[in-house]
């Protein structure tokens, strides 16, 4: 039985695994990425937070995903050149895999559990914010950008000493 995201543990785009039990105590921020979307300038804005709070405890973890118009259709390889290369990006990135529906990975499924159908990605760049105690907090969509106010003060909140 799953009781927090903790109890996941998602293959990476460098082919070994991201055990998110690694990071109990510390926020996480997921977010289902691609590198083909109108959203992909994201990426710079979720580098920038995890520069500036990684040291807090902020961890942000990629999900790439194809579910939406095709948009994340290259191998790990080329998902990962692309996002270092572009954006410098150097949070943890999970494997492509898909977000939505019955195909959906259990970290997605629970999420859809924990937080409810509106909380459903419904495109690329879905943002969820994980507390220290391993639960959701709050989501949101991809018009949502990650250097916004409304995103840095939950980081910040779930930042704060549990």
């Amino acid at each position: 039985m799953v009781t927090s995201i903790y109890d996941f543990t998602l293959p990476a785009l460098d082919g070994t695994s991201i055990d998110l039990s690694a990071y109990k105590g510390q926020p996480i921020l997921i977010v289902n990425t691609a590198s083909k979307c109108g959203f992909t300038p994201q990426y710079e804005g979720l580098q920038a937070l995890w520069t500036q709070f990684r040291k807090a405890g902020l961890v942000v973890i990629g999900i790439p995903s194809n579910d939406f118009g095709q948009q994340e259709p290259g191998t790990s390889e080329e998902i990962a050149t692309f996002c270092q290369k572009n954006y410098g990006v150097d949070f943890p990135m999970a494997a492509r895999s898909p977000v939505k529906g019955d195909a959906a990975i259990p970290l997605f499924k629970w999420l859809d559990g924990e937080l409810g159908y509106l909380a459903r990605p419904r495109w690329n760049f879905f943002k969820y914010l994980i507390g220290r105690n391993g639960q959701p907090v709050t989501w949101f969509s991809c018009l949502t950008s990650p250097t916004s106010a409304r995103v840095r003060n939950a980081v910040e909140r779930a930042l704060l000493p549990a």
